[in-house]
């Protein structure tokens, strides 16, 4: 019967709702079902959600008390802004004199375009003394009688002082709405891009919360007793509860769901994942490990919504090919399921008996000049993956799998037309459709200064195999199709870790003060269900903008993973060495935990200069980070806080842009601790030692130290 609990993963999205299941232990997935979205039901998706479950669980032989995590993504919050579906936001401001000046223009905000033609709903009213309950609650009684459905406080310098906020939101509440504060939502200076975060978080605060109650209570019923995570769009999980107050982290959570699976189940440290549907490609970045983010743009404007830095290219497996002149001009961005037609490669060869081929408009607003094959079985669209299962490049068992026989067949008029063989037809239309693909791709590379020896590409989502790997082998990088590539996502929203990030604006920020940033977001991930002894936390302290920020990550169990498979020590030396780009036997273990392995060899530049490039690879033979060139020594916790002292003074470099602390991480048991975030050495050394500090005296530690120059 049953061994192991099973963490769970659905990924609601805009056709259908994924669902899996996840072996909590070994992380094997177990079972996948998939069922239509639910938008229309009186419960919404929260419906399918729960209709997912059921099937998942039957379909696996589990019960509800199997359950170990439970998590969904969704694109409702999305969907929401991009259709105008929001609720009307009253805004209080808050001040007197020059503030107040600065909070009355915020009355601005109701012009954000939602859609063409429609903009924000905003009312606004303003309080000149917070603690005037009377005042504050005859505004918010007069936005509520202007159609006001949720309610924001903001006031200047309210990250400082956020007593006034906090007394509008207590007056307020008279009104019977939704309330939220400012500095709730985001604790950065800049009071407009601060108000503008806190009035789109609240324009789907209501919607949201309506789901979030139905979803909470379909699974309490279900009988699963595990607590309701909600994917982010960082490529982390959130508590309910926090979903509740800031909904506008979901935003942008469908693609963070794709790269997440790709973090955990790939284990990839550096590269690009591409999460490839019929219609599009979405590319995003894993540097050294972690999963790029950046500050969102919503309604056009940026926001302090930290989302998954992802760019969207409009080339999927379904994009149609388009001609002209004798050759391929153009891929997309029209795809078959959009014009209506099957892919050719899914015909059979007797539906392709005959065919022609001609050239057509899909829609009425597109060029005439898309390439489909009129044949004894009807119309059928010529896409990317039909050039790819006639390439040869879909692995056999791929979701995008086809006859290569009917395939070639389908690509067969198109090479006529060009006077090539069927080779080169397939090669030509991939050539274009990945052009697309690899402009971004390269672009992302030299923005986040990925290691090119080490950087890989992997495809995911249903189309995958159209793209991936044809684009591996025009640029020269490690390409591979992730496992179970069609759910990449849902197994991403199962496998995500509990995330959270604080930010604060602290000029001159002291060793107490990023310390007390780092022990916030630590306690706000144990607080959301993850287990305190596994809770990684990443501090980076940016001296230009004065900002600290600290992002824990934890699993809401600590996981023991039984991997059927462990590499051996010849294994993870050739795969030092391969990165490494040297051989085995110019490679030296430098150190070792009973986790990872570090792996380093020398480049001579010139004969006075000297690189020590150094790989850490995992008990699984996966490189878990690449550093070009190291200092790495070995101690103990009770001598590490003298010995890392004495290597960031030898190492801290000093010159016109100040003080530069080497890049330290420290390897503690199975954990890779990143310090290099900071560049001061007394707040680097001051992380260091509270890393150490639930540690014994005994226990080995291991520093490996990144000179920046």
């Amino acid at each position: 019967m049953t061994t192991h609990r099973i963490r769970v993963g659905i990924d609601v999205g805009g056709t259908f709702t994924d669902a899996v299941a996840v072996d909590a232990t070994t992380l094997e997935l177990l079972g996948q079902v998939k069922v239509p979205t639910s938008h229309h039901h009186e419960d919404g998706v929260a419906h399918g959600i729960v209709e997912a479950l059921d099937r998942l669980l039957a379909e696996t032989g589990r019960a509800p008390e199997d359950v170990a995590f439970l998590a969904h993504g969704t694109t409702q919050a999305t969907n929401a802004l991009l259709e105008g579906d929001v609720a009307a936001v009253g805004l209080i401001g808050i001040g007197t004199g020059p503030a107040a000046a600065l909070t009355r223009r915020l009355a601005a905000l109701g012009r954000l375009q939602l859609t063409p033609g429609k903009s924000l709903p905003l009312a606004y009213a303003h309080v000149a003394d917070p603690d005037d309950a009377a005042a504050v609650g005859r505004a918010a009684d007069m936005l509520a009688r202007e159609g006001a459905q949720v309610l924001v406080a903001t006031e200047p310098f309210s990250v400082d002082r956020p007593e006034g906020e906090k007394a509008v939101v207590a007056a307020a509440r008279s009104a019977g709405l939704p309330l939220t504060a400012a500095h709730e939502i985001t604790s950065l200076y800049g009071l407009r891009k601060r108000t503008r975060t806190a009035v789109v978080n609240a324009a789907i605060l209501p919607r949201m919360l309506a789901t979030a109650d139905l979803v909470d209570s379909s699974i309490t019923k279900a009988g699963v007793e595990s607590p309701l995570m909600v994917m982010r769009c960082d490529g982390g999980v959130m508590s309910l509860d926090e979903m509740r107050r800031r909904p506008l982290l979901t935003v942008l959570s469908g693609p963070a769901a794709g790269v997440a699976g790709a973090l955990m189940q790939e284990r990839v440290s550096e590269g690009v994942f591409l999460e490839t549907g019929g219609t599009s490609t979405d590319i995003s970045v894993v540097r050294r490990g972690k999963v790029a983010v950046q500050h969102a743009t919503i309604l056009g404007k940026k926001s302090y919504l930290n989302a998954l830095d992802v760019r969207t290219v409009g080339v999927g497996g379904g994009s149609m090919v388009r001609i002209g002149g004798g050759k391929v001009t153009g891929v997309g961005p029209r795809s078959a399921h959009i014009a209506g037609l099957p892919y050719a490669c899914f015909a059979t060869l007797d539906d392709l008996r005959e065919a022609e081929l001609t050239t057509v408009r899909p829609m009425a607003d597109d060029p005439e000049d898309y390439a489909v094959l009129d044949a004894a079985g009807g119309r059928f669209a010529l896409t990317m993956t039909c050039a790819a299962n006639a390439a040869g490049r879909v692995p056999e068992g791929d979701f995008a799998r086809s006859d290569q026989e009917v395939a070639r067949a389908a690509v067969a008029p198109l090479a006529a037309a060009l006077g090539v063989d069927v080779a080169t037809a397939a090669a030509r239309l991939l050539d274009v459709g990945t052009a697309h693909v690899k402009k971004v791709v390269d672009a992302m590379i030299r923005d986040y200064r990925l290691d090119q020896d080490t950087a890989l590409l992997v495809g995911g989502g249903g189309g995958a195999a159209s793209v991936t790997p044809h684009l591996a082998e025009v640029s020269g990088l490690e390409g591979r199709i992730a496992r179970h590539s069609e759910v990449i996502s849902p197994i991403g929203v199962a496998l995500a870790l509990v995330r959270e990030q604080i930010e604060r604006t602290i000029p001159g920020a002291g060793q107490e003060q990023i310390l007390a940033v780092r022990a916030e977001a630590e306690a706000a991930v144990i607080a959301q269900g993850a287990a305190a002894d596994g809770v990684e936390v990443e501090v980076t302290v940016d001296p230009q903008t004065s900002t600290v920020r600290a992002v824990a990550t934890g699993a809401t169990e600590l996981r023991t993973q039984d991997r059927a498979h462990r590499a051996d020590e010849a294994e993870r030396l050739r795969t030092a060495a391969a990165s490494l780009k040297t051989d085995p036997s110019q490679v030296t273990v430098l150190a070792r935990t009973t986790a990872h392995t570090v792996y380093g060899t020398e480049v001579r530049r010139t004969l006075r200069a000297t690189r020590h490039p150094v790989r850490i690879v995992d008990a699984d033979g996966v490189i878990r980070l690449h550093v070009p060139d190291a200092r790495v020594e070995t101690t103990r916790v009770a001598d590490a806080p003298e010995v890392l002292a004495k290597l960031v003074r030898e190492t801290t470099s000093y010159g016109d842009g100040g003080v530069r602390a080497p890049a330290v991480r420290l390897l503690l048991g199975s954990r890779i601790a990143d310090l290099s975030g900071v560049l001061a050495p007394g707040p680097l050394l001051a992380l260091a030692r509270s890393e150490l500090d639930s540690r014994t005296a005994d226990e080995p530690v291991i520093a490996v130290l990144e000179v920046r120059t």
